[in-house]
């Protein structure tokens, strides 16, 4: 018995993540044709070979810095960069195969347990990113706006526990549905789980606290971001600094900006979009079994654009990194640190240091 023929009001263990969307058993014409294992194939070796790609200029860059608001940086960075190959991997390591095989679910997996397992996958990997972003923001923006504010710059050690809390937050938040929060269902065309967009009560809470988090991280990284550029340019533009620029801040800010564009562009029509679809839903609650086809296409439409996130991310960093900045604008040459840009403090501080 195939999950399209099953009947939705029997309350079996099936019907938790499967007859969402009216499938055919991966035989559907139209479904053949969006689901492409080639294009998958390509499309997920080409994100893998980026993130590799960029971790191993990040881990070459980091041996030879000095710097420890740039080593910590870095830490970050990299971060990011095995989250989005890590999400690639595991995604690609069950979507790929299924666009090969094209395999009935309800009977591979008559449990739960993989759908499960990939819906978590599509939150825990979607989450840490937009956080890793804010995380990002939150830290150069201290380190520009108040660099004497705490005693030394976030060590690497640090920095390593911040995104392991951030991975831990976004394991919670993916558990969620496994603890009876929400549902994880299969999504059209067949090949991949994620959030349920029905209005039941405990999707409801879960959809909305998923992308609610996700439209904060994306504004805090905007608000944060946009000050230290402002800061950033009234260094650069004030007469008594030109000769004292900040090419080290400027290089971590350009690639700030550059994963906030992109996350924004890639997340914020799939979250918006479910923050509407959950609102819309909210009078049907009980009655809405099912997601309209038109609305299954666009989730997956949205969830594509998501994806390049995780293609684009390490690019940043390749392309924006100082030696290919300085290429495109000669310009650019070592300076001082940050604490220059506070030339009292700074006078204050060595005044400290210095024996009487």
């Amino acid at each position: 018995m195939g999950w399209g023929d099953m009947d939705p009001s029997n309350g079996s263990r099936l019907d938790v993540c499967f007859g969402v969307f009216n499938a055919s058993n991966g035989h559907d014409p139209a479904q053949s044709s969006i689901a492409s294992p080639w294009f998958s194939t390509a499309f997920g070796l080409i994100g893998l070979g980026s993130n590799l790609f960029a971790l191993c200029v990040l881990l070459s860059s980091s041996r030879k810095l000095s710097s420890q608001a740039r080593s910590s940086f870095l830490v970050f960075l990299c971060g990011l960069v095995v989250t989005d190959f890590m999400g690639l991997l595991v995604t690609a390591s069950v979507i790929i195969p299924y666009h090969f095989i094209k395999f009935a679910w309800a009977k591979v997996d008559p449990g739960c347990h993989l759908c499960n397992f990939l819906g978590f996958s599509m939150v825990f990997f979607g989450q840490c990113p937009l956080l890793l972003g804010a995380t990002m923001a939150g830290e150069r923006f201290f380190g520009i706006n108040r660099p004497f504010s705490r005693s030394t710059s976030v060590s690497k050690r640090r920095a390593w526990s911040i995104v392991g809390l951030v991975w831990g937050f976004s394991c919670l938040l993916g558990l969620l549905p496994v603890l009876g929060l929400g549902r994880y269902t299969l999504q059209y065309p067949g090949s991949w789980c994620f959030l349920t967009l029905l209005p039941d009560t405990g999707d409801i809470i879960f959809c909305l606290l998923f992308a609610l988090l996700g439209i904060f991280s994306v504004l805090l990284s905007f608000v944060f971001n946009t000050v230290s550029v402002v800061t950033l340019c009234r260094v650069y533009h004030d007469r008594e600094s030109v000769q004292r620029r900040r090419d080290s801040e400027v290089e971590m800010m350009v690639q700030l900006v550059g994963i906030m564009i992109i996350a924004t562009i890639c997340w914020m029509p799939l979250l918006i979009f479910i923050v509407q679809m959950v609102l819309q839903q909210l009078p049907a609650k009980g009655q809405l079994q099912m997601l309209p086809t038109e609305m299954q296409k666009m989730l997956l439409i949205y969830i594509r654009m998501v994806t390049w996130n995780q293609i684009l991310d390490p690019w940043v960093y390749i392309l924006f990194r100082r030696a290919v900045l300085q290429r495109i604008y000669p310009g650019l040459r070592p300076r001082p640190s940050i604490a220059s840009l506070y030339p009292v403090l700074n006078l204050s501080l060595r005044r400290k240091l210095t024996p009487s």
